[in-house]
């Protein structure tokens, strides 16, 4: 294994840092606001919810059974995504039907998901 000296570490580091312009960042609250939404979607099962009502809206019973889960887990996942603004629940009778508020959070899971493919499949970039 090949070791760098500390001092060749630092130097690279600094170089880079002066060489690095500012990025245009969004307000504070923005980007704790974005936080919490990965957050919200960064659980498998969340994120297979995700995907299974990019599909069509979808009642507890309907997600327990395409992602064979239990069903309290199923819908302690919906709380946190509800929670979080990522879906809506609309009453139809005895079921509550579960649908994406925004369409385009999809896009945001369909990208890690496509990411983590071609990951598993050729190994880090």
């Amino acid at each position: 294994m090949k070791t760098i000296s500390s001092t060749a570490g630092a130097a690279g580091v600094e170089d880079h840092l002066h060489h690095c312009p500012p990025a245009q960042l969004p307000p504070r609250e923005v980007l704790d606001t974005a936080g919490d939404l990965l957050r919200a979607l960064a659980a498998p099962v969340r994120i297979a919810i995700v995907l299974q009502l990019h599909e069509a809206s979808c009642c507890v019973h309907e997600l327990v059974d395409a992602l064979a889960v239990p069903q309290p887990l199923v819908s302690q996942h919906l709380r946190i995504l509800k929670a979080a603004g990522v879906v809506a629940g609309e009453r139809a009778g005895r079921e509550v039907y579960y649908r994406l508020v925004d369409h385009h959070l999809c896009e945001i899971v369909l990208a890690a998901v496509a990411h983590a493919g071609e990951y598993t499949k050729e190994g880090p970039r």
